[in-house]
């Protein structure tokens, strides 16, 4: 009884104001309570959180299995990249784990043995690990990708290739 007398005074306090509460609410009722919060309740579900798993694989993109993970304290790193279009990414490789969702764009990723494999608007990405690759934006629009990275404290997110030519 007291939640709904709780209830009602708030509903009132919504529907008047605090200072109509206090002067008394023109034409406040309990039936215009009731029908606000009817319409608060469907507002509330029609709004409802969504999940969708973009991924889950022990591969990375080419088929090679993911290494084990590294023993010790953990360092989770997410970093966002933005690829200009036409812009080739130089030689490198991954020592950690990482993976991303591609969010704007497409991006060409390529081994060093030809192997490509292009990542749309949308998906998720396993990344080579200890395999030497470089990322392309051959689009028209830049390239946004977010990637998350488990890591080790002291460990570079990627090792460049400076001494192999870009085609």
């Amino acid at each position: 009884m007291k939640q709904a007398k709780l209830w009602m005074l708030a509903a009132i306090l919504t529907i008047c104001g605090t200072s109509a509460f206090m002067t008394g609410c023109k034409k406040a009722t309990v039936q215009e309570a009731a029908v606000q919060e009817t319409t608060v309740q469907e507002e509330n579900t029609a709004q409802t959180v969504k999940s969708e798993e973009l991924i889950r694989t022990s591969q990375s993109w080419d088929g090679v299995e993911l290494p084990d993970y590294l023993q010790g304290r953990p360092e989770l790193v997410a970093v966002k990249y933005e690829f200009p279009a036409g812009q080739k990414l130089g030689w490198h490789h991954h020592p950690v784990m990482n993976y991303g969702i591609l969010v704007q764009g497409e991006l060409t990723i390529i081994g060093q043995d030809g192997k490509e494999k292009t990542v749309h608007e949308g998906e998720a990405v396993v990344e080579m690990v200890n395999t030497i690759h470089h990322g392309e934006n051959r689009g028209t629009k830049p390239v946004i990708l977010y990637m998350f990275y488990l890591s080790q404290d002291g460990l570079p997110l990627a090792v460049q290739h400076p001494e192999i030519p870009l085609e």
